[in-house]
């Protein structure tokens, strides 16, 4: 046991343990996509609703559903996996962070996700999903990995007509993307009648261009889009600096796993 009373797990040769935000652990896999600002970025830019039912569109290792429950965002939450090692890979992180009851996984396909298999439709879904085309960038030698970047079972399209189908009326599909894509996601939610509402870009630092954009869409809602200003991670480095040191707004956000401020 670690020194939080958790028992460490038997891990598998291609995989490993480590310690992350908000004092969960984390079973990645070493040749998979492993956690990431726009994973956490992402959950701290949901708003809360302690009594929702969340969906996770393409979960991986289960880090987005892990801190929505950490912090109390959400009351349960169902993780959408295509890949049948990532649904045990987050079966396992439940178990390992106490929160089998609240998250469970389920293999399927966005494409394909209907929500009678949820048993109903749900509050929230929020998605990380793969940013590239399948015929752009190097391809990766993993196939792990190489899926959870590239669209090869679904598009920007597929993620948000599954965001649709899962959401009830009034819902909320939060999620982040590539800036030089903003076109096709808001293409696509407008075909699947989910209005964007609120919208923020994020920049390594002031002199950068937008690295992601984080987005909050309501399915039904009326058109009024709110564009925060830029949340900019980094600030200019000072004489003797080595690192680089985290502005205060991103750092609070790091703090709380919370935008409400911004």
């Amino acid at each position: 046991m670690d020194t939080a009373g958790r028992i460490i797990p038997e891990l598998l040769p291609d995989e490993r343990l480590d310690d992350v935000n908000e004092s969960l652990r984390l079973i990645q896999k070493k040749q998979g996509l492993t956690f990431g600002t726009d994973a956490y970025l992402l959950a701290a830019f949901v708003r809360s609703q302690p009594r929702a039912h969340a969906v996770d569109l393409g979960s991986g290792t289960g880090i987005i559903p892990l801190l929505l429950l950490a912090r109390e965002k959400v009351s349960r939450v169902t993780a959408i996996e295509i890949q049948e090692s990532f649904v045990n890979l987050i079966d396992r992180n439940a178990m390992l962070n106490g929160f089998s009851d609240r998250l469970s996984a389920i293999s399927s396909d966005v494409r394909e996700i209907c929500a009678s298999q949820l048993g109903g439709e749900v509050d929230l879904v929020v998605s990380n999903p793969p940013y590239m085309k399948c015929d752009t960038g190097k391809r990766n030698e993993h196939d792990e990995k190489y899926i959870a970047r590239h669209e090869v079972f679904g598009n920007v399209k597929d993620f948000c007509q599954a965001a649709k189908r899962l959401l009830r009326w009034g819902g909320r599909f939060v999620s982040v993307w590539r800036p030089d894509r903003l076109t096709d996601l808001l293409y696509a939610l407008h075909e699947a009648t989910l209005e964007p509402k609120r919208m923020t870009f994020v920049h390594a630092d002031a002199e950068a261009e937008p690295c992601m954009v984080l987005t909050e869409a309501v399915k039904g809602g009326a058109p009024s889009l709110h564009v925060s200003r830029p949340l900019l991670l980094y600030r200019p480095r000072k004489d003797g600096e080595k690192n680089r040191v985290l502005t205060d707004a991103a750092q609070q956000i790091y703090d709380t796993c919370n935008f409400s401020f911004f």
